[in-house]
């Protein structure tokens, strides 16, 4: 996977799935950002999902 592909689907993903999401907004409101953050990082498929392209780009490093 090229570099310029993984960081379009990256933005792809954040801009259809993470824009606008009703339960980030929610855990935001009722327990703060970093709750939020938590979810989004450990529990959510979307945030597990980026979380291995930005792994993959780092593997890439300067190259790609």
């Amino acid at each position: 996977m090229k570099k310029v592909s993984i960081i379009n689907e990256i933005d792809d993903m954040l801009s259809t799935y993470c824009e606008g999401c009703f339960v980030k907004a929610q855990l935001r409101k009722d327990e703060g950002k970093t709750a939020a953050h938590r979810f989004c990082i450990s529990e959510c498929t979307v945030g597990t999902q980026l979380q291995f392209l930005g792994q993959e780009l780092n593997k890439m490093g300067s190259k790609g």
